[in-house]
């Protein structure tokens, strides 16, 4: 059975054994130079995130046991010259950590991609197959791989090798001498499973422009055709320099879809994978089941389900005309069509007022969920700093005005009244003062304090 099934398999049990996450701590710096594969999580025990991600890591650490991957985590908060030292900039972080090397994790926190993770940056970059049986195994392990087919020597050996070096943290490469297949065009050559097919690399091109035109088809490939979106994973999907064409639908906490907005996502699905080679140089397809990113990228709320498309070189956005829910596979394919042609309004971009507005929608988004969520709790964390401040602010502004008051009010206050009148203390605090309430009353021209 293949080792990472036997990882996964392994995870179930998490319920009956005891923790296997290792408590570090700031020397770690010096443990690390031993040897050894770590996975750490770096985590401060005031993030909600990370109290989330625990229950998670635990069961991970349980299914990394059997191997040579040791897990632990350091609690930043307790240990800052950690978090310094490792260029730890939020919580949590993830990253796999060598004697000499590091990788931070950017993908979904899930289990299965962070134990696929971590196992991928604990092998070689470029794995070999030594025997067919062994691809059949990989094909029931990984939707997508990368596969060089030829002898290690070479141009192409020498510019695929490269390319595993460089995205081993996101996708599995192998090699092998041959495999018992007619398909193979030529030997050496490159292909990429995914979606139960073989693509090759065919592009014919000089010795000179190889270098870039594999890198290019590789960077492209690397994707599944309709893969899910999300924060973890959109920043690389960019990097192809295609057009992403989102289907935005909203999952619920066990991950259902509604019946007619999984309709709509069958249907774009279907629509892509039947025509890959009328879209694929131009598009990148997946499908959002969070529509708070969407709502980000297109700075509005979208009504569901709906159809996004992202251009990944100038951050401009593309939205159809007509509602989502009655458009028909030829019509999306007519808009697709649309925007090759350059034909369809664009919104968005990346100027700085679109940034600083794209910033406010997001602040007062997140206030209005919060706010849904729990008013009571957003009135707290946000009603008293504010009207604290407000208070320090009026005393500092506003005590001379308060002193000459003052002294008009003892000069023109009439006899027989009580009267409320409000003194300003300074206090030892650099700029910072109370203001004092007291009633006086007035009788006879000599004021009595109560």
């Amino acid at each position: 059975m293949d080792p990472l099934l036997l990882i996964l398999s392994f995870g179930f049990l998490v319920g009956v054994c005891p923790s296997r996450i290792l408590e570090l701590s700031d020397n770690f710096s010096d443990i690390r130079k031993d040897g050894g594969y770590w996975l750490i999580k770096f985590y401060a025990p005031w993030c909600g995130h990370c109290k989330k991600l625990e229950p998670l890591w635990g069961s991970i650490a349980q299914a990394l046991s059997k191997t040579n991957i040791r897990v632990g985590r350091i609690d930043c908060h307790r240990f800052p010259s950690a978090a310094s030292e490792f260029g730890i900039g939020g919580y949590p972080t993830i990253k796999f950590i060598t004697a000499d090397t590091e990788h931070m994790y950017n993908g979904d926190r899930d289990k299965e991609n962070i134990i696929k993770f971590a196992v991928r940056m604990a092998g070689p970059p470029v794995q070999l197959i030594s025997q067919s049986k062994n691809l059949d195994s990989i094909k029931s392990m990984n939707n997508l791989f990368f596969v060089y087919v030829g002898e290690h020597e070479g141009l192409l050996w020498n510019i695929y090798h490269d390319m595993a070096v460089k995205l081993q943290p996101h996708v599995y490469f192998y090699s092998t001498n041959s495999i018992q297949t007619g398909d193979i065009p030529q030997v050496p050559s490159i292909f990429v499973h995914k979606d139960d097919k073989m693509y090759f690399y065919t592009a014919e091109v000089t010795n000179e422009n190889l270098n870039v035109s594999v890198s290019k088809w590789i960077n492209e490939e690397r994707f599944e055709t309709f893969p899910k979106v999300s924060r973890g994973n959109i920043n690389e999907l960019i990097q192809t320099n295609k057009c992403l064409v989102l289907v935005i639908v909203e999952e619920n906490k066990l991950e259902q879809i509604p019946v007619e907005m999984l309709e709509f996502r069958s249907m774009v699905e279907n629509l892509v994978k039947t025509n890959r080679s009328k879209y694929h140089k131009y598009f990148q397809f997946g499908w959002v089941g969070s529509p708070e990113l969407a709502n980000s990228i297109a700075m509005q709320v979208l009504p569901l389900p709906h159809l996004l498309v992202l251009n990944s070189t100038n951050h401009h956005h593309y939205l159809p005309e007509n509602d989502c829910t009655q458009m028909t596979a030829a019509m999306i394919d007519s808009f697709l069509e649309r925007i090759v042609n350059q034909s369809v309004p664009a919104y968005g971009g990346d100027g700085f007022w679109i940034r600083i507005y794209r910033m406010y929608f997001d602040t007062t988004t997140s206030l209005a969920e919060m706010w849904v969520g729990n008013p009571i709790l957003t009135t707290v964390l946000f009603g008293l700093p504010i009207g604290f401040l407000s208070f320090i602010m009026y005393s500092i502004c506003c005590a001379d005005i308060l002193e000459n008051d003052e002294d008009d009010e003892e000069k023109e206050e009439e006899p027989g009244k009580w009267i409320l009148r409000a003194n300003t203390y300074f206090t030892s605090v650099p700029n910072l003062c109370m203001v004092g309430l007291k009633f006086v009353y007035f009788a006879d021209s000599h004021e009595k304090e109560d």
